[in-house]
């Protein structure tokens, strides 16, 4: 009986991984949407916003590692 409450643990925790990795993978994708339609409609302020754009994938990222990291703990 107390393998099956370990064993349900396990799978929540790999669940609850799993929707903390959609968030970000759909901020990155947003982000980048935002970059691409900006510098087809200004190509001259590309060097402008790429910085910001992957200043914004880093911090997007950042929030799936902590939760791959807070998936071991």
């Amino acid at each position: 009986m107390n393998l099956l409450a370990v064993d349900i643990t396990g799978n929540l925790s790999v669940i609850g991984y799993g929707l903390a990795a959609i968030g970000p993978a759909i901020a990155v994708g947003m982000i980048f949407a935002a970059l691409i339609n900006g510098i087809a409609r200004q190509p001259e302020a590309r060097n402008l916003m790429q910085p910001q754009a992957i200043l914004g994938f880093a911090v997007a990222e950042a929030l799936a590692i902590l939760g791959f990291v807070l998936f071991f703990l």
